[in-house]
């Protein structure tokens, strides 16, 4: 007896390959085996970057608090270990945000931790 082949359920998969890779550059959107391997490589990229995206902007918000406390003169660390102390619980995104946006509210923040 022949070999039976599910021809529409191997077009469905193909397609709905293709159709990811759309917008892709080269034969990396319309040849099936390139762009199973690129798909396959976005998404392992896209799944780490989701991860990776949390701490490069852990990392900025650091950047900023620190550049803030600076001009009162204290380090970041020295900030963080007082703030702490005192028992004052924002985040780092939150004191990020001042820092660039309402530096008064932010200065009030540094003083609170001083006295």
């Amino acid at each position: 007896m022949p070999r039976s082949v599910n021809s529409v359920a191997s077009h469905r998969k193909r397609k709905k390959i293709l159709k990811e890779t759309r917008g892709y550059w080269g034969r990396r959107k319309n040849v099936y085996t390139v762009a199973k391997n690129a798909l396959e490589k976005g998404l392992s990229y896209a799944y780490r970057d989701r991860r990776n995206k949390k701490r490069s902007f852990r990392a900025l918000w650091i950047q900023r608090i620190n550049a803030g406390v600076r001009q009162y003169d204290m380090s970041y660390s020295e900030f963080i270990g007082k703030l702490n102390k005192k028992g004052i619980v924002l985040s780092r995104k939150v004191l990020a945000d001042l820092a660039m946006n309402e530096p008064k509210a932010f200065e009030a923040v540094v003083k609170a931790v001083k006295d």
